[in-house]
């Protein structure tokens, strides 16, 4: 799951809130170090690893809680408003590296969100209008 809040630990640096999910579901913490120093790699957060929350940006933040939603390899990624709390700029990166996440990692990721940062790249758009499915464009 990937929050709009990010919800990382305060207390934790980039890599422990990384490692942190694949700690509790008992996976060696050596392992999880290394995995985690992988994906923050290719989210482009290999040098803020040691950095504590506060002293990331919002974008940053968000890619921290992509790293850490990985960190099990799930085939499922829930995102809920993963763009609500970023800039343009740092939205549309997100949005990209989710796609990337279906197209090259071959995982299923549903966004639930109010902007239309992903309709070019999603492969099905679902719209809701007063908790019902509709069959028109989405309005946002």
């Amino acid at each position: 799951m990937i929050f709009q809040s990010f919800n990382l630990m305060p207390t934790l640096n980039v890599l422990e809130n990384a490692c942190l999910p694949g700690l509790l579901a008992g996976k060696s913490s050596e392992r999880m170090k290394s995995k985690a120093t992988e994906l923050l790699e290719w989210l482009g957060l290999g040098t803020r690893r040691n950095h504590l929350p506060a002293q990331l940006s919002g974008g940053e933040m968000q890619r921290t809680a992509i790293a850490r939603a990985l960190i099990n390899d799930p085939d499922i990624i829930l995102a809920d408003e993963p763009t609500g709390n970023l800039d343009s700029r740092n939205g549309q990166i997100v949005v990209e590296l989710l796609a990337d996440l279906n197209r090259e990692w071959n995982r299923t990721v549903i966004i639930a969100t109010h902007s239309n940062l992903a309709d070019l790249l999603a492969t099905l758009t679902i719209c809701l209008k007063d908790g019902m499915i509709t069959d028109q464009t989405c309005d946002i």
